[in-house]
C-alpha cells in the first residue's frame, strides 16, 4: 500500500510528463531524469527536444552555475520544486522554499472544486503555505474578498510575495491560532495542539460589523505520525513536519477546530471546503454532521481516493 492512501502527501514526485500509479516507485535514475526535464522546463524554458538539440549549452554562463546547482540538490534527494525554488499549480508558477510545504496536484482539484461551483463572496484560506489555494481562488473568482491565515512566518513571506508577483489582491494575517509547542508535540505524536478560536468579532471587521465567510477553505496537516513509514524520503528529509502531520491520537484536529470556528464564522449557506485524510473520511463527515453542518459530500481526487470534503452551514 506503499503511497496508496496518502497520495497527496507522500510523494513530490514531479507529475506534469505523467502521472504513474502511487504504487509504482520510479527508480532514483528514473526519478532524477523526470526531475531534471522539469528544472529545464519550468526554470529554463527547455523543453525536452530543446535538451536533445544541445540547447542547454546556450545557455549563459550564470544560467549553467545554477544549473549546476540544481543537479547537486536533486543528486542530494531535494524535491526539484525547492531545488529550483518554484513549482507549477493550476497554470501559474509559485515561489517555493525550504519550510513551506509544495502544492500539490491535488490541491490543484480542491480549487477547481470551488471554483467550479462557487461565485465569490468573503473566503477565509487556514494555513496558506505557500498562498496556492488563496492565490488562485482570488484570481479565479474576481469578485471574491480572500483571506489567508498561517502561523509560519516563512509561509507569510512566500505567500506574500508569490500574491504580488501574480497580482493578486489578498489579505495575508499572521494568526497563531495554536497553543503550546505544537512542532514538539507533531514530532513525539502527542495530541497537545489545542486551538485558540478567536470570537467572530474578532475574525475580521469591516466598519465595526463582523465580516461572515462564505467560504473557509483548508488544506490542513492530515498524515498521522505513523503513516509516515508509507511516505518517501524527500518528503519527510525536507518538507515542514508542522505542515504534514497530526497526532496520531487526534487525526481530526485541525478540521475539528477550523469547522467549529465556521459554525461561528460563516455565513448562513455558508461552507467549508477541506483536502483530507481518505482513512478518516467516515469520522469527518460523522464529526461535521454532528456540529450541525448539512449536506456533507466527500469528493474523490484523480486517483479515486477520497481526497475532498464539503459541507454547509445553514444556521
Amino acid at each position: 500500500m506503499k503511497n496508496d492512501v496518502l497520495g497527496a502527501r507522500a510523494t513530490t514526485r514531479v507529475r506534469p510528463y505523467s502521472r504513474p500509479h502511487p504504487n509504482d516507485r520510479p527508480k532514483p535514475n528514473q526519478r532524477l531524469t523526470a526531475e531534471l526535464r522539469y528544472a529545464y522546463d519550468v526554470r529554463f524554458g527547455l523543453s525536452a527536444a530543446d535538451v536533445y538539440a544541445g540547447k542547454v549549452e546556450e545557455l549563459s554562463d550564470a544560467d549553467k552555475a545554477e544549473l549546476q546547482c540544481i543537479k547537486q540538490r536533486l543528486d542530494s534527494g531535494m524535491p526539484v520544486q525547492y531545488a529550483i525554488g518554484m513549482a507549477e499549480f493550476l497554470g501559474h508558477r509559485f515561489v517555493v522554499r525550504l519550510g513551506v510545504l509544495i502544492p500539490r496536484p491535488e490541491t490543484a482539484e480542491l480549487c477547481e472544486w470551488i471554483i467550479e461551483e462557487e461565485t465569490g463572496g468573503a473566503i477565509l484560506d487556514i494555513g496558506t503555505g505557500s498562498g496556492c489555494i488563496a492565490i488562485t481562488l482570488a484570481l479565479q473568482m474576481p469578485g471574491a474578498r480572500v483571506e489567508a491565515w498561517d502561523i509560519a512566518d516563512d509561509a507569510i513571506a512566500v505567500a506574500k510575495e508569490n500574491a504580488k508577483t501574480l497580482g493578486a489582491d489578498i489579505e495575508i494575517v499572521k494568526r497563531d491560532v495554536c497553543a503550546g509547542d505544537h512542532n514538539a508535540a507533531i514530532k513525539r505524536g502527542q495530541s497537545k495542539l489545542v486551538w485558540r478560536l478567536p470570537s467572530v468579532s474578532r475574525v475580521n471587521e469591516v466598519k465595526g460589523t463582523p465580516l461572515q465567510y462564505s467560504i473557509i477553505v483548508s488544506n490542513p496537516p492530515y498524515v498521522c505520525r505513523s503513516e509516515s513509514r508509507e511516505m518517501e524520503s524527500n518528503v519527510i528529509d525536507y518538507e515542514p513536519h508542522e505542515a504534514l502531520f497530526v497526532p496520531d491520537d487526534d487525526p481530526l484536529l485541525f478540521y475539528r477546530t477550523i469547522a467549529q470556528l465556521g459554525t461561528k464564522a460563516l455565513k448562513a449557506g455558508g461552507r467549508l471546503y477541506f483536502e483530507i485524510n481518505p482513512l478518516y473520511a467516515r469520522q469527518l463527515t460523522d464529526m461535521l454532521t454532528g456540529l450541525g453542518y448539512e449536506d456533507v459530500e466527500i469528493r474523490n481526487d484523480s486517483y479515486g481516493k477520497q481526497r475532498f470534503c464539503r459541507a454547509t452551514i445553514n444556521s
